[in-house]
């Protein structure tokens, strides 16, 4: 399944500004299928777990703080060449030089509030979904 599979990650800025369905719109009408999908809050532990490769750079401990401020909207996404199109789809991290019309774009509030997560390698999109799904929570 490699290759067609993606992670995602509607961030607690996106959930607080309540664009969890028009993002989740924009997701499947650009050919993603929603395998899985789940609301969650991380604790600090699962947060520092999840962003470990970041543990030494001076925004680890902001990071951690941002993304345990509320609930997530995690997903596990399917489609052909699923990590390039849903970077293509989401845009630059930094939403200010995201394309128009991108996810980030069009519901980010800065470079850390940037509305969603999308993994960023095949293999990272393996990790990041098995850290989130277990099997059975799969479709």
């Amino acid at each position: 399944m490699t290759g067609n599979i993606t992670f995602s990650m509607i961030k607690p800025c996106a959930v607080k500004d309540n664009y969890v369905g028009a993002i989740l719109s924009e997701i499947s009408d650009a050919g993603f299928r929603i395998a899985a999908l789940k609301m969650t809050t991380l604790s600090r532990a699962q947060a520092e777990q999840f962003y470990g490769v970041h543990r030494n750079r001076p925004f680890f401990n902001d990071l951690v703080a941002f993304i345990t401020s509320g609930p997530v909207v995690a997903m596990l996404l399917e489609k052909e060449n699923a990590v390039e199109d849903f970077r293509t789809l989401i845009g630059a991290t930094d939403p200010a030089k995201a394309a128009d019309g991108t996810i980030r774009k069009k519901y980010a509030r800065s470079l850390q509030a940037n509305a969603i997560h999308g993994s960023d390698s095949d293999e990272n999109a393996v990790i990041e979904s098995d850290f989130f799904f277990s099997r059975l929570e799969r479709f």
